[in-house]
């Protein structure tokens, strides 16, 4: 088995659900059979949204190379990083480190794609959204995107920060509300493109035609140094 190098704390809670995502669908029936995971949770890494939209100059990469170079000196074979928008640095940070970072927006068009998947809606942060992440790698695939609207965006961003980043309650009847719209404007399925979104679909009922990023992550990390089960070759709601 390889062993993963999880760049983590971005935020913590995400990464804490991503440990146990790859354990979940781990085919493992022994403690011994799990994959061997190494975590650095680092939390006091810039915000990564507010930086890629130009409202603070504290670059993440410098940190996040520090936390990726160490992991790999600890033995990470390659690395996963719970947290979509920071996939903005991918190609910058794996030239730091050395060693291959999972892709999780590739492997969600991937997947897409081999499920016959033609239009997604996306929930994401502001940050992903306008760096056109999801966008530019989807389209590579025929896959079309529909983002919320200016308002619908603002109760995605509250729910990110003032709901789950905050450790509140989340006020799932606004989420509903953002996804029935996307739903009505043709999304066959709806991206949770941010990891404190996965923690609403652990957390609560969503319906049909939801697909988790983190989950995509989870996946492939476990196909790459482990052995997957059966019931998560599918995981689009």
């Amino acid at each position: 088995m390889k062993t993963l190098g999880v760049l983590g704390g971005l935020g913590p809670m995400a990464s804490a659900y991503f440990l146990q995502l790859i354990v979940q669908m781990s085919d493992a029936a022994t403690d011994q059979e799990h994959m061997e995971v190494i975590l650095h949770s680092k939390p006091q890494i810039p915000d990564r949204t507010r930086y890629i939209l130009g409202q603070s100059g504290d670059n993440p990469l410098p940190q996040m190379a520090e936390a990726g170079r160490g992991l790999v000196a600890q033995g990470a074979d390659m690395l996963a990083i719970p947290c979509i928008t920071a996939h903005y640095f991918q190609e910058r940070l794996e030239a730091e480190v050395g060693v291959p970072i999972l892709h999780a927006i590739e492997e969600t068009a991937l997947y897409l794609e081999q499920a016959g998947i033609t239009r997604v809606g996306i929930l994401a942060t502001d940050g992903t959204l306008a760096s056109g992440l999801f966008q530019t790698c989807l389209a590579e695939y025929k896959i079309g995107c529909i983002a919320p609207k200016e308002e619908e965006q603002r109760t995605v961003m509250h729910l990110i920060y003032d709901n789950v980043k905050a450790g509140r309650p989340v006020e799932f009847p606004l989420f509903e509300a953002v996804s029935e719209r996307l739903f009505a404007r043709g999304a066959q399925v709806i991206l949770l493109a941010c990891t404190e979104l996965s923690l609403i679909k652990r957390d609560y009922v969503l319906g049909t035609g939801f697909l988790d990023v983190l989950e995509v992550l989870a996946r492939k990390a476990v196909l790459c140094c482990g052995c997957l089960k059966k019931e998560y070759e599918a995981v689009i709601t």
